[in-house]
């Protein structure tokens, strides 16, 4: 059984999380990366393409945030400090999907060995 590697995942589209991602605060029941569980053979890759691509908009609308409210060009801090408080968990949450994904790849190629 031939895999793909991990360069071949294409984009297109993503992982929902409600209250995690998304441009709503946080609780909102907004849905800003498409549908989990997409279906056909590359669901998954297209979910985690989808989530990291999400995962670095958030965190560049932090920065741009981080560098107003440091400039003074900011009148809400809390803006940035949500912002900043929504990559964290959303980088949190991939990384962790990550490695439980890493983690059944090792379990299945010690089943297979």
């Amino acid at each position: 059984m031939a895999l793909d590697p991990i360069g071949a995942i294409q984009g297109g589209g993503g992982l929902s999380v409600r209250g995690v991602t998304g441009t709503g605060y946080l609780g909102s029941t907004d849905n800003v990366g498409g549908t989990a569980g997409a279906a056909g053979s590359n669901g998954f890759a297209t979910a985690l393409t989808g989530a990291v691509d999400n995962l670095q908009s958030l965190q560049s609308t932090s920065n741009q945030l981080a560098v107003s409210a440091v400039t003074g060009n900011l009148d809400d801090i809390h803006k940035a400090t949500i912002a900043a408080t929504r990559a964290q968990i959303t980088m949190e949450f991939v990384s962790t999907v990550r490695n439980k994904g890493v983690d059944a790849f090792n379990e299945i190629m010690r089943m297979q060995a």
